[in-house]
């Protein structure tokens, strides 16, 4: 096999693995984490609540706002806006309940989130030239116009939801 084969061989090689781990990255949306709370049963005088939740992998894209498109005047000065995206994991924290009333099954609390998406945008801002572009009027020189600037803003999307309830052994 000659050098130029075996360079393109390992170039598609290369690209193919990261592929792959791009792939698997992006499958996992969030790590899951098991919180230790034992420490507080010396504090508490019930067994301490257990947590198991995640943290989110947020995933940015594309910036959005590059293509605009300006009648008569100069390109505007962009900072574009950057799309992230990401799934807030689910939730589980249950805490045992001292018997209050005899001969009842309720023994814990929980309180529970299930996995949702969620995105935001950052902020970008836009400046607009005090030229215009030249004319055939002005002799090819370009005009003079009022700058302008606008503050693009923030945006959130998403739905949290959360459950309360009480729990017997059995469940």
């Amino acid at each position: 096999m000659n050098p130029k084969t075996q360079a393109g061989v390992g170039i598609v090689v290369t690209a193919l693995a990261s592929a792959a781990m791009a792939g698997s990255a992006a499958a996992a949306p969030a790590v899951p984490v098991d919180l230790p709370l034992q420490p507080l049963g010396m504090v508490l005088p019930m067994a301490p609540p257990a947590v198991n939740t995640g943290v989110p992998i947020p995933m940015p894209g594309a910036p959005v706002g590059l293509t605009t498109r300006t009648d008569g005047r100069v390109q505007p000065l962009l900072l574009p806006q950057v799309p992230v995206a990401g799934t807030v994991p689910e939730t589980l924290i249950t805490a045992t309940l001292p018997t209050v009333i005899e001969n009842q099954p309720v023994t814990q609390a929980l309180l529970s989130t299930p996995a949702s998406d969620v995105g935001t945008t950052t902020p970008g801002a836009r400046v607009e030239a005090p030229t215009t572009l030249p004319h055939a009027e002005s002799f090819g020189l370009p005009a003079i116009a009022l700058p302008e600037a606008g503050v693009l803003p923030p945006m959130a999307t998403g739905a949290l939801e959360s459950h309360l309830g009480l729990a017997s052994a059995e469940d």
